[in-house]
């Protein structure tokens, strides 16, 4: 059975955590600062499978150096460090950067970030792990916290994002399976307004989402179905 260790702590990190019983480490727990390899790389190193759920994720901050820095250049470090070490790179995307590309978009299409600096980094993430990682699975979808926390949901929002216990669980089967390369993950294609309702009844339906916002990252989930079915 390989080791695995998870990269953080948030949203995803705790419920793969709670999930499977994976190690983790994190900033508050271990005082790990991403931005700098060294304080991490002798955790890492007596594991095969390093499951990175560290991101900066407010997706409409324009403080460019944060998200570059987190996303971008802290991700091509620990491609540098899995090489090094010899382990298997596990990341954990988004669906954000089909925003500008096709509907139902495949692995193969080519994608097209949502014109802010969280997309475009963890773009050019994706891009860094696929021209120099040796070992990797690239994994692209959303997590929500479940259950939904706001009042209202955008009706015109539709993508495959799912509830952090469901993508969870999706995300555990690909890692057992031991699949490589990039995998879009999530089920159904719904709209937002549609997964909030699952968990709060009364949430209101919001059809002025701000111009800013993707309205459509529908993902094509063929190649994930070949393996979980």
């Amino acid at each position: 059975m390989k080791s695995k260790l998870i990269l953080g702590d948030g949203l995803l990190g705790t419920e793969l955590a709670k999930q499977t019983g994976w190690d983790f480490i994190s900033r508050k727990k271990d005082d790990i600062d991403f931005t700098d390899f060294t304080s991490y790389r002798e955790y890492i190193k007596d594991y095969d499978e390093i499951i990175n759920c560290i991101a900066y994720t407010n997706t409409y901050d324009t403080e460019k150096d944060t998200h570059w820095n987190v996303n971008y250049k802290s991700v091509a470090d620990l491609v540098t460090l899995c090489n090094i070490l010899d382990k298997k790179l596990i990341h954990i995307s988004t669906d954000y950067i089909y925003t500008n590309s096709k509907e139902e978009a495949s692995e193969d299409d080519v994608p097209v970030h949502c014109q802010n600096w969280y997309g475009y980094t963890k773009l050019l993430a994706d891009g860094y792990i696929q021209l120099k990682s040796n070992n990797f699975l690239l994994l692209r979808g959303t997590h929500k916290k479940e259950p939904f926390t706001y009042d209202s949901a955008w009706s015109n929002q539709v993508g495959n994002f799912d509830y952090v216990s469901t993508m969870s669980e999706i995300i555990v089967k690909v890692i057992n399976k031991d699949c490589k390369g990039i995998y879009n993950i999530g089920t159904q294609t719904k709209s937002m307004y549609e997964l909030a309702k699952k968990t709060k009844l009364d949430v209101k339906c919001d059809k002025n989402q701000p111009v800013n916002v993707p309205k459509n990252i529908t993902m094509n989930l063929d190649k994930l179905r070949r393996v979980i079915q």
